[in-house]
């Protein structure tokens, strides 16, 4: 019995770490940004500029610059600016680590909501017997359609606990077993390496 409430206490406690930690993180990056956008040129406008200077100008700068920002990367042009960007990053030693390490953070839960996802399959990998959560794509088209005997789906199964990168699988469709979860609900699964696991639903 003492073993079983350690469990449940210890399930619970990683659980309020893996859904404390994201938001936590969030308000620090997010107050750190705004203290310093605020600081620079709240106090630079009140010096320089003291009769056009506006509490909150740092603050109204920065969502003014993640607007742009979010402008400018949606586009082609912004696109190829963002991976020179990034491929500059890279060939710095010390920054590159830790640039891919949000990077790779914020990727894995800007997934979580992906609509290329349309629903969320169980499935029998590696082998017979075991299975795993994937992600349904779309329907295998072309050659790949016509080289096979009935319908096949693409499905891609996520390693955890980073999503970001996973395999791809060509898997008929009578050999998937649908699931009710939602993607969210699925992502969140496999990023937590199983430990937040979505409540079954009544059934009626």
């Amino acid at each position: 019995m003492i073993t079983k409430i350690k469990g449940h206490i210890k399930r619970y406690l990683i659980t309020g770490v893996l859904v404390i930690t994201p938001i936590w993180g969030t308000y620090l990056i997010f107050k750190t940004l705004l203290t310093s956008m605020e600081n620079l040129l709240g106090n630079y406008a009140s010096s320089h500029f003291p009769e056009f200077y506006i509490p909150g100008l740092g603050i109204i700068t920065l969502l003014i610059f993640i607007f742009l920002t979010g402008l400018l990367t949606a586009n082609f042009v912004g696109k190829k600016l963002l991976d020179l960007w990034e491929r500059l990053l890279k060939k710095v030693p010390v920054v590159s680590s830790i640039y891919s390490a949000l990077k790779q953070i914020v990727d894995s839960f800007s997934m979580q909501g992906s609509g290329n996802f349309s629903r969320v399959v169980l499935i029998e990998y590696p082998r017979k017997g075991v299975h795993t959560i994937g992600f349904v794509t779309g329907t295998t088209k072309g050659e790949v359609q016509d080289k096979t005997k009935g319908k096949v789906l693409n499905v891609f199964v996520p390693t955890t606990p980073n999503p970001t990168a996973g395999f791809l699988l060509l898997v008929p469709e009578n050999e998937i077993i649908p699931l009710d979860m939602k993607v969210e609900d699925g992502m969140k699964m496999i990023i937590s390496c199983g430990i937040i696991s979505p409540p079954e639903k009544n059934k009626g």
